[in-house]
């Protein structure tokens, strides 16, 4: 049969449908809605669609009737009305109609065109998963899951999950997988996951595609693999997922298995960083400050590291702080580098805590103040930052913001001097001399007793 000859008897199905869809017959308006909705035999008119598939729906076709209600949602064909589409999916799903069944219950999960409620979501995922609807099934399961509509259950999660993976899902299976991993509900088993990310990754799954990617990086669950690795990471980077992208440029730029090539890690991490990933954008800031993988640029390292730290990256911060301390591109500017540092602070960034704790003890940026340096430099001390245990023992020796006290200043001295800080090891012996036996057995009796509670802890210092 020639191409001719096809496209006349598509067109002849056409006319029969239309002229059985103006007689009234309900299946003929929903077949030649269709054809309309999907272009088949003619061009594709969504006004045309919802015409005759409305019609279908009014005498009560529940296939038609699900349709609409996809016409309503998307607003294809007409306005677009979340309400009108709940409307429909429920007409079509108490007449059993799964998918309608499975949109109804995403109506309810999403809170769109009806009042959001878990378990009604739950229900009707259920009836759909009944009639072995996959994607249904898939949905079911993460209410289990996650305990939407119902009580956390990892089994039931993981027995819908399978119902709908053993189908071919690749949501379902990505999702085994990742139950597999984080040992939910089962043993975890890093070969059983790998098992499901490789037939949701063949399916093409971003997320399975990078899941398998880092099971290779990693050697979890296979032999390591660096350049299958790269391969999988690719393909789901290629497909926009962000998170690979960072992993490839990872891989790239420290050359773990495979070439280094900075050059290549930086187009990777542009790509995530562009989407909003915070350590992309820390990475490319890293690179075009000290110029690896492409020329020194002083102001888009300004640029990613600012990205990064608006959305709450404490490094990049820090390194906002000191760019503006040291004016790095960029007029010098205290108040600048007292404000970036003190948002690193707070979240705990031991280097910046004890570079605010020198701005206020200068009163660079921000008024003088000793009781707040002393603040600062203890935050950083007790996590172990030599420089800020050097700094804090030179406030308790000289009685700035604190009550003079030469023991503890010894004392915070011997931990500076200690964790590799060589003004420390120079200037302890200083203190040392103002000491008597008894006090300085004091002071070693607090370092031991210091190093016992805050064993493990390192606060290395960041250049400043």
């Amino acid at each position: 049969m020639n191409r001719q000859n096809i496209t006349r008897e598509n067109y002849q199905t056409y006319v029969w449908f239309r002229q059985a869809a103006e007689r009234g017959d309900a299946y003929a308006q929903f077949n030649l809605g269709l054809m309309y909705k999907k272009g088949e035999c003619i061009e594709r008119d969504y006004a045309n669609a919802f015409k005759w598939l409305r019609q279908a729906a009014l005498q009560g076709l529940a296939f038609a009737q699900n349709h609409l209600g996809a016409l309503y949602y998307n607003g294809r064909g007409v306005e677009k009305s979340d309400p009108e589409a709940a409307y429909w999916f429920r007409h079509a799903a108490e007449q059993g109609d799964a998918s309608a069944q499975q949109n109804l219950g995403q109506m309810y999960r999403k809170g769109r065109g009806v009042e959001q409620n878990h378990e009604l979501a739950l229900a009707w995922f259920y009836r759909a998963a009944e009639q072995s609807v996959a994607t249904a099934q898939n949905l079911l399961a993460e209410c289990y899951l996650y305990g939407h509509g119902a009580s956390v259950n990892y089994p039931l999660a993981m027995a819908w999950f399978r119902k709908a993976a053993v189908q071919g899902e690749p949501q379902a299976q990505l999702n085994l997988g990742m139950m597999y991993k984080r040992g939910q509900g089962v043993e975890a088993s890093d070969a059983q996951a790998l098992c499901w990310f490789r037939q949701a990754a063949a399916q093409g799954d971003p997320v399975a595609q990078r899941q398998l990617g880092m099971a290779y990086s990693e050697g979890l669950g296979v032999r390591a693999d660096p350049l299958r690795a790269v391969a999988w990471l690719q393909r789901a980077g290629d497909q926009g997922d962000k998170d690979a992208q960072f992993h490839l440029g990872v891989i790239l730029s420290g050359g773990q298995g495979v070439e280094q090539d900075e050059s290549r890690a930086l187009v990777w991490y542009l790509r995530a960083a562009e989407q909003g990933h915070v350590a992309a954008q820390y990475n490319l800031g890293s690179m075009y400050a000290n110029g690896r993988g492409v020329g020194r640029d002083e102001q888009r390292a300004l640029e990613w590291y600012r990205r990064a730290a608006d959305q709450g990256a404490a490094n990049a911060q820090f390194n906002l702080g000191v760019i503006f301390a040291n004016g790095q591109g960029v007029p010098k500017d205290d108040v600048k580098a007292a404000h970036w540092y003190q948002q690193a602070a707070e979240q705990g960034d031991a280097s910046a805590q004890n570079n605010l704790g020198v701005m206020f003890a200068s009163g660079q940026g921000v008024p003088r103040d000793d009781a707040m340096a002393v603040y600062w430099y203890t935050q950083a001390a007790e996590q172990g930052h030599a420089l800020a245990q050097y700094n804090l023992g030179t406030m308790y020796d000289g009685g700035r913001g604190v009550a003079r006290d030469t023991v503890r200043s010894y004392m915070w001295m011997l931990l500076a001097a200690e964790g590799g800080d060589e003004t420390a090891g120079a200037n302890k012996s200083v203190v040392a001399r103002r000491l008597s036996p008894s006090e300085i057995g004091c002071a070693m009796d607090l370092t031991r007793q210091w190093q016992v509670t805050h064993a493990g802890v390192d606060g290395q210092p960041r250049p400043c």
